[in-house]
Protein backbone atom coordinates (compact mmCIF):
# COMPACT_ATOMS: atom_id res chain seq x y z
CA UNK A 1 0.00 0.00 0.00
CA UNK A 2 1.20 3.55 -0.78
CA UNK A 3 -1.34 5.47 1.26
CA UNK A 4 -0.11 8.69 2.12
CA UNK A 5 -2.56 10.77 4.30
CA UNK A 6 -6.20 11.41 4.23
CA UNK A 7 -8.22 13.78 1.90
CA UNK A 8 -11.88 14.24 2.87
CA UNK A 9 -14.63 13.63 5.35
CA UNK A 10 -17.96 13.27 3.17
CA UNK A 11 -20.78 14.74 5.50
CA UNK A 12 -23.79 15.37 4.17
CA UNK A 13 -26.50 17.83 4.91
CA UNK A 14 -30.34 19.00 4.21
CA UNK A 15 -29.25 22.62 3.52
CA UNK A 16 -25.96 23.69 2.68
CA UNK A 17 -26.06 27.26 3.59
CA UNK A 18 -26.81 26.75 7.16
CA UNK A 19 -24.02 23.79 7.28
CA UNK A 20 -21.65 25.79 5.62
CA UNK A 21 -22.00 28.50 8.00
CA UNK A 22 -21.55 25.99 11.26
CA UNK A 23 -18.86 24.46 9.84
CA UNK A 24 -17.68 28.43 8.65
CA UNK A 25 -18.26 28.97 12.73
CA UNK A 26 -15.63 25.80 13.36
CA UNK A 27 -12.66 27.69 11.37
CA UNK A 28 -13.53 25.76 7.69
CA UNK A 29 -13.37 27.68 4.62
CA UNK A 30 -14.72 27.33 1.10
CA UNK A 31 -12.01 26.18 -1.19
CA UNK A 32 -13.70 25.07 -4.28
CA UNK A 33 -17.25 24.82 -4.90
CA UNK A 34 -18.83 21.21 -6.46
CA UNK A 35 -20.27 21.09 -9.92
CA UNK A 36 -24.04 21.09 -9.24
CA UNK A 37 -23.57 18.36 -12.16
CA UNK A 38 -20.89 15.87 -13.22
CA UNK A 39 -20.30 13.22 -15.90
CA UNK A 40 -21.91 10.00 -15.68
CA UNK A 41 -18.62 8.77 -15.30
CA UNK A 42 -18.32 10.66 -12.03
CA UNK A 43 -21.80 9.54 -11.08
CA UNK A 44 -20.60 6.02 -12.08
CA UNK A 45 -18.01 6.08 -9.82
CA UNK A 46 -19.45 7.13 -6.28
CA UNK A 47 -22.39 4.43 -7.36
CA UNK A 48 -24.92 6.89 -8.29
CA UNK A 49 -27.20 7.82 -11.17
CA UNK A 50 -26.67 10.67 -12.37
CA UNK A 51 -27.08 14.01 -9.82
CA UNK A 52 -27.86 17.13 -8.96
CA UNK A 53 -26.10 18.66 -6.01
CA UNK A 54 -25.09 21.67 -4.14
CA UNK A 55 -21.41 22.03 -2.08
CA UNK A 56 -17.94 22.42 -1.21
CA UNK A 57 -15.03 21.61 -0.13
CA UNK A 58 -13.86 23.14 2.98
CA UNK A 59 -10.71 23.97 4.18
CA UNK A 60 -9.80 24.23 7.64
CA UNK A 61 -8.01 27.73 8.06
CA UNK A 62 -4.50 28.00 8.59
CA UNK A 63 -4.10 24.03 8.26
CA UNK A 64 -3.39 22.83 5.13
CA UNK A 65 -2.81 19.24 5.87
CA UNK A 66 -5.90 18.80 7.64
CA UNK A 67 -8.44 16.27 5.70
CA UNK A 68 -10.94 18.29 3.91
CA UNK A 69 -14.73 18.57 4.51
CA UNK A 70 -16.84 17.61 1.60
CA UNK A 71 -19.98 19.04 2.49
CA UNK A 72 -23.02 18.17 0.23
CA UNK A 73 -26.71 18.43 -0.14
CA UNK A 74 -28.10 16.54 -2.71
CA UNK A 75 -30.84 17.78 -4.39
CA UNK A 76 -31.52 14.75 -6.88
CA UNK A 77 -31.49 12.00 -5.73
CA UNK A 78 -32.69 12.96 -1.99
CA UNK A 79 -32.56 11.75 1.20
CA UNK A 80 -33.97 13.67 4.31
CA UNK A 81 -33.38 10.83 7.10
CA UNK A 82 -31.87 11.67 10.03
CA UNK A 83 -28.15 10.25 10.47
CA UNK A 84 -27.30 7.84 12.67
CA UNK A 85 -29.46 7.27 15.96
CA UNK A 86 -25.99 6.07 18.22
CA UNK A 87 -22.86 6.11 17.96
CA UNK A 88 -22.63 2.47 18.00
CA UNK A 89 -23.33 1.75 14.85
CA UNK A 90 -21.34 0.50 12.20
CA UNK A 91 -19.65 2.87 10.27
CA UNK A 92 -18.28 6.14 10.53
CA UNK A 93 -19.41 7.64 13.51
CA UNK A 94 -18.14 11.24 14.54
CA UNK A 95 -15.30 13.27 13.22
CA UNK A 96 -13.34 14.60 15.97
CA UNK A 97 -11.39 18.08 15.60
CA UNK A 98 -8.35 19.27 17.75
CA UNK A 99 -8.67 22.31 20.42
CA UNK A 100 -6.50 24.61 21.38
CA UNK A 101 -9.01 26.11 23.69
CA UNK A 102 -12.14 23.64 24.35
CA UNK A 103 -13.96 25.69 27.16
CA UNK A 104 -13.93 28.79 24.49
CA UNK A 105 -14.90 26.43 21.93
CA UNK A 106 -17.47 24.90 24.06
CA UNK A 107 -18.76 28.63 25.18
CA UNK A 108 -18.78 29.91 20.97
CA UNK A 109 -20.73 26.74 19.97
CA UNK A 110 -23.21 27.11 22.94
CA UNK A 111 -23.92 30.90 22.05
CA UNK A 112 -24.43 29.64 18.55
CA UNK A 113 -27.03 27.22 19.80
CA UNK A 114 -25.30 23.81 18.80
CA UNK A 115 -26.69 20.75 20.88
CA UNK A 116 -24.45 19.16 22.93
CA UNK A 117 -24.26 15.56 23.83
CA UNK A 118 -22.72 16.17 27.33
CA UNK A 119 -19.99 18.48 29.26
CA UNK A 120 -16.68 18.33 28.64
CA UNK A 121 -15.06 15.06 30.31
CA UNK A 122 -11.60 13.94 30.73
CA UNK A 123 -9.77 10.66 29.41
CA UNK A 124 -6.65 10.11 31.26
CA UNK A 125 -5.15 6.50 30.66
CA UNK A 126 -2.21 5.26 32.94
CA UNK A 127 -0.02 5.21 29.55
CA UNK A 128 -1.15 8.02 27.23
CA UNK A 129 -1.30 11.49 27.84
CA UNK A 130 -4.71 12.87 29.00
CA UNK A 131 -7.07 14.73 27.14
CA UNK A 132 -10.61 16.67 27.58
CA UNK A 133 -13.53 15.99 25.18
CA UNK A 134 -16.87 16.88 24.09
CA UNK A 135 -19.18 15.84 21.27
CA UNK A 136 -21.79 17.53 19.98
CA UNK A 137 -24.32 17.74 17.08
CA UNK A 138 -24.20 19.58 13.57
CA UNK A 139 -27.08 21.15 12.46
CA UNK A 140 -28.81 17.80 10.47
CA UNK A 141 -26.84 15.60 14.04
CA UNK A 142 -23.95 14.32 12.44
CA UNK A 143 -21.66 13.94 15.65
CA UNK A 144 -18.60 15.79 15.69
CA UNK A 145 -16.05 15.85 18.75
CA UNK A 146 -13.28 18.76 20.16
CA UNK A 147 -10.24 17.27 21.64
CA UNK A 148 -7.84 18.95 23.82
CA UNK A 149 -4.81 17.09 24.72
CA UNK A 150 -3.26 18.00 28.34
CA UNK A 151 0.00 19.96 27.69
CA UNK A 152 2.45 17.98 30.41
Amino acid sequence: MHISGMMHVNVNCRDYERSRQFYELLGFKVMWEVPERNTPEVAAAVGMPPYLVRGALLQLEGSPTTPLIDLLEWKEPRDNDPPYPHLYHLGIARIALLSANLDADVQTLKENGVEFISEPVLLDPPDAPSARFVCFKDPDGTVLELVEMEQS
